[in-house]
C-alpha cells in the first residue's frame, strides 16, 4: 500500500490512485467517529464489514439502473470505483424521526414522518455539517438546478429500494446519508451515487425490537457495534454467521452522516 499514491483520506476510509486512468481504489478504514471526530475509536473489522455491506448494496442498485461509482470489491477492505468530482452535499433521507430531527423539531424520536423527508447538509467538517436549503446549493454554486432535481430524484428511488430490502431481512430503515459525484465520460456529465451505503450512514432498527443496528451503537454508548453490523451483513446473506473469528488486517472477523 505504500508504493501507491494517497489521494484523500476521510474518517473512515482512504482512496488511493487506482490501476487505470479514472479509477480509484477506496479502502475502508476501522476507524469509528461520531461528532464530526470528536469521538474516535479503532474497532476491530469494522471497515471489512462496511465494505461487504457496501458492495452488496451498490452492486444491487446498480442492477436497477441507479448510477453509481462502484465496480469491484477487490479484495477484504478495498473497492475498485470510477473517480468521480464530490458534490460537497450531505444527503439525508428520513423516514422516521430520530437523530438531530428530533433535536431540532422536538419530533419523538421513532415518530413515523408524514412522507419522507429530504434534507441537504452542506459538506464542511469544520462547520459541523449544517443544514442547508436549495438557495444556499444554487446560490453558492455547489449544484445546479437540474443536479439538485437528479440527486433528489435519485434519493427517492434509493430509499424505495432500500427500505424494500432493509424490510425484508427485519430490518426497518429510519435514515441514511449519501453523497453524490459528477462521472466525467468523454464530453457527458452525469450525476452517480459515490461514498458508501453501511451502518455508517444509515439508523437500521430491528422492525420487531427497534434495537439499534448502526452507528448509534458506538455513538450513543450502547456497546456491540460490531456484532450489530455483523447482524445486518448476516442477514443480507452476504456472511455465514459461523464464519470463525481471525486476527487483525485485511480479514472477516467475528466480531467485529451518519451523525445527522
Amino acid at each position: 500500500m505504500s508504493k501507491r499514491r494517497r489521494i484523500y483520506e476521510g474518517k473512515a476510509k482512504i482512496l488511493y490512485e487506482g490501476p487505470e486512468p479514472g479509477t480509484l481504489i477506496q479502502f475502508f478504514k476501522d476507524d469509528a467517529t461520531a461528532f464530526n471526530a470528536k469521538k474516535h475509536e479503532i474497532i476491530d473489522g469494522k471497515g471489512v464489514l462496511n465494505n461487504r455491506i457496501s458492495e452488496h448494496i451498490f452492486t444491487q442498485l446498480n442492477k436497477i439502473g441507479i448510477p453509481t461509482h462502484f465496480i469491484k470489491r477487490l479484495n477484504m477492505r478495498e473497492q475498485l470505483i470510477k473517480e468521480v468530482e464530490i458534490i460537497p452535499l450531505e444527503v439525508v433521507v428520513r423516514n422516521v424521526a430520530a437523530g438531530s430531527m428530533s433535536e431540532r423539531l422536538g419530533i419523538p424520536e421513532g415518530e413515523v414522518l408524514p412522507r419522507s423527508i429530504i434534507e441537504f447538509y452542506y459538506k464542511k467538517d469544520e462547520l459541523n455539517d449544517p443544514i442547508i436549503s436549495e438557495e444556499h446549493i444554487t446560490a453558492f454554486g455547489w449544484a445546479s438546478p437540474h443536479e439538485i432535481d437528479d440527486i433528489m430524484s435519485l434519493a427517492v428511488r434509493i430509499n424505495d429500494f432500500l427500505s424494500g430490502l432493509f424490510l425484508g431481512i427485519g430490518i426497518q430503515l429510519i435514515d441514511f446519508k449519501i453523497e453524490f459525484g459528477r462521472l466525467i465520460e468523454g464530453d457527458l456529465m452525469r450525476i452517480v451515487l459515490a461514498d458508501e451505503i453501511s451502518p455508517d450512514s444509515c439508523r437500521l432498527w430491528d422492525a420487531k425490537t427497534n434495537e439499534k443496528m448502526d452507528k448509534d451503537r458506538f455513538r450513543r454508548d450502547l456497546g456491540g457495534m460490531v456484532e450489530a453490523y455483523r447482524e445486518v451483513a448476516t442477514r443480507l446473506g452476504i456472511m455465514n454467521e459461523n464464519e470463525p473469528q481471525r486476527g487483525k488486517g485485511p480479514v472477516l472477523v467475528k466480531s467485529d452522516k451518519s451523525d445527522k
